[in-house]
């Protein structure tokens, strides 16, 4: 994790655009990516029972700085853990993001949309 942030701190990729994908630093370090102006993704690992560093991560990153992701064909979430992973399954990430951050599930489907096209820059 140390290597991966000191190349993103060494580049433009805070200026250009940066997620970090798959995300499974802890949330010191996630804070820092967001003070450079990155996003962090999350997958279906932090549907995982003993998954406490995600699930702190999701909790302190705003919701305007997360993005939600399959890493399909790996990582399913619970409770499809250990099968293959597909899109339609990036629902419980979604719904474990909700309980976490103690909001609505449709705000952050909402919220993640609204962070897909800002990055992408989709009208």
């Amino acid at each position: 994790h140390g290597d991966t942030f000191d190349i993103i701190k060494s580049t433009k990729a805070p200026e250009t655009g940066c997620v970090l994908h798959c995300y499974s630093g802890n949330v010191e370090l996630a804070r820092e990516y967001v003070k450079m102006g990155c996003y962090i993704s999350i997958s279906g690992t932090v549907t995982f029972k003993n998954n406490k560093k995600t699930k702190e991560v999701v909790r302190e990153i705003p919701l305007d700085r997360l993005f939600i992701e399959t890493d399909s064909p790996y990582m399913a979430p619970t409770p499809h853990r250990g099968k293959r992973n597909d899109p339609t399954l990036v629902q419980f990430v979604a719904d474990t993001i909700a309980q976490e951050k103690g909001i609505s599930y449709e705000e952050v489907c909402e919220a993640t949309k609204a962070n897909a096209k800002r990055f992408f820059g989709i009208k």
